[in-house]
């Protein structure tokens, strides 16, 4: 007799057993059972709030009782949380989340959070740590002032990098990155985005020169950000720090001497860190350098 594990239980008997009978559906619904728990949970995390059944069921084009079934399998593996009769995004996604982009970004997440913690004490604004994939940033970690405004950051988002502080940060030090953004189009998210190629590398090269980056309502109205890179053991950004906060009552300029001072505080940290790794004993299981 053959024993199957609880995930080969829940890939190919509870999901097939939720899907929707042959009575329930359409000819324009040939979705799997699968592909309509994924809509969920893509449903979740575009909310920044809990959300019922008669909703997700609206939303994702699902019946309320197919819905109800799919949610209670995933709330049964850690997916989702019920909170009273509404559902969000479970724990257990937050720990694959920090995995997708490799041990690196984790570490650096680990690493640099008090450094993250001292800029919010310095600015008592909303801050952002980030790091580079392909031609998008990546948000590792973010601490929540108290005049938070609006924001498309969160962790574990990934948004366009050429039209964030951050992102800008981190392309003005990496060519390829940058001109493969640019080839890929600079798409108009607000009346403030830079989709010209020249300016925008204008922009990059001053950021270079500088040090600092800014996002000028670029990525969503009324939100506005600083950032500056933080420089790893080679000469190259690893991440990027920023500030960001209201527009209409945010000084941009003004954050900028604790953004550099708490960057040139992170950089040493992580070239300390790399330092001690080279002299551990081979062998020793230290945790790779940022």
């Amino acid at each position: 007799m053959s024993v199957h594990s609880p995930t080969s239980e829940l890939t190919h008997t509870s999901l097939s057993d939720i899907a929707c009978s042959p009575a329930q559906r359409t000819p324009s619904d040939q979705r799997t059972a699968v592909d309509k728990a994924l809509v969920l949970l893509k449903s979740l995390a575009e909310q920044d709030r809990e959300i019922g059944v008669s909703e997700l069921a609206r939303r994702t084009g699902l019946t309320k009782s197919t819905a109800f079934r799919l949610l209670g399998i995933l709330q049964r593996n850690d997916l989702v949380e019920r909170v009273g009769s509404d559902y969000r995004l479970g724990a257990q996604l937050f720990d694959i989340g920090t995995r997708v982009y490799g041990p690196t970004s984790l570490l650096l997440r680990e690493r640099l959070l008090p450094h993250l913690a001292d800029l919010y004490v310095l600015t008592q604004e909303t801050v952002h740590l980030a790091v580079l994939h392909d031609t998008d940033i990546v948000y590792v970690n973010k601490i929540h002032g108290h005049r938070a405004t609006r924001s498309p950051s969160r962790i574990g988002a990934r948004l366009p990098a050429y039209c964030t502080a951050v992102g800008k940060a981190l392309l003005a030090f990496d060519h390829d990155a940058a001109e493969a953004a640019i080839s890929a189009g600079l798409p108009k998210l607000t009346d403030y985005t830079v989709t010209d190629p020249a300016a925008f590398r204008a922009e990059l090269r001053h950021i270079r020169q500088d040090g600092i980056a800014y996002d000028r309502q670029e990525a969503a109205l009324g939100l506005t950000c600083v950032a500056v890179p933080v420089m790893g053991p080679a000469g190259r950004p690893v991440a990027a720090l920023s500030v960001a906060g209201a527009d209409h009552r945010f000084d941009r300029a003004r954050f900028a001497p604790a953004l550099r001072r708490v960057a040139y505080e992170a950089a040493r940290a992580i070239s300390t860190a790399a330092k001690a790794q080279r002299r551990a004993p081979s062998g020793a299981g230290s945790a790779p350098a940022a």
